[in-house]
């Protein structure tokens, strides 16, 4: 299947920002939900944040707390992740993922990215 591909990780220091991108294959994309994920070593893969396709909804899991924030360039099959106020324990792989509706994003999505490190260190 088509893959989406993420950019933007990278080393930061903590209560730095970072800005993640996530680039859908093709405009079909536009009609999908797309949403994030990260794994840290030894855990088990979690779900960040999602947004819908055409009207841009958002879903949040509780622990971020607002410092992430999710959104999406439909125009250039793009999505974001704009993470604030980083932790250490932020430190992950983080992955994109998309589906047909925001609640299939967070339980089975059916397309994901390769996944890109985000370091912060203390």
């Amino acid at each position: 299947q088509e893959q989406l591909v993420e950019s933007g990780g990278g080393l930061v220091q903590a209560g730095g920002s970072l800005r993640l991108s996530c680039a859908a294959p093709t405009r079909a994309f536009f009609y999908y939900a797309m949403g994030w994920f990260r794994q840290a070593p030894g855990a088990e893969r979690e779900f960040v944040a999602a947004i819908s396709s055409r009207t841009s909804v958002t879903s949040y899991a509780d622990s971020f707390k607002g410092r992430f924030t999710v959104s999406r360039d439909n125009a250039k099959n793009i999505m974001y992740l704009q993470m604030n106020s980083l932790k250490p324990e932020d430190t992950a792989v983080y992955y994109c993922a998309a589906a047909s509706d925001l609640e299939v994003v967070r339980t089975g999505p059916d397309y994901w990215g390769q996944g890109t490190q985000v370091t912060v260190s203390s």
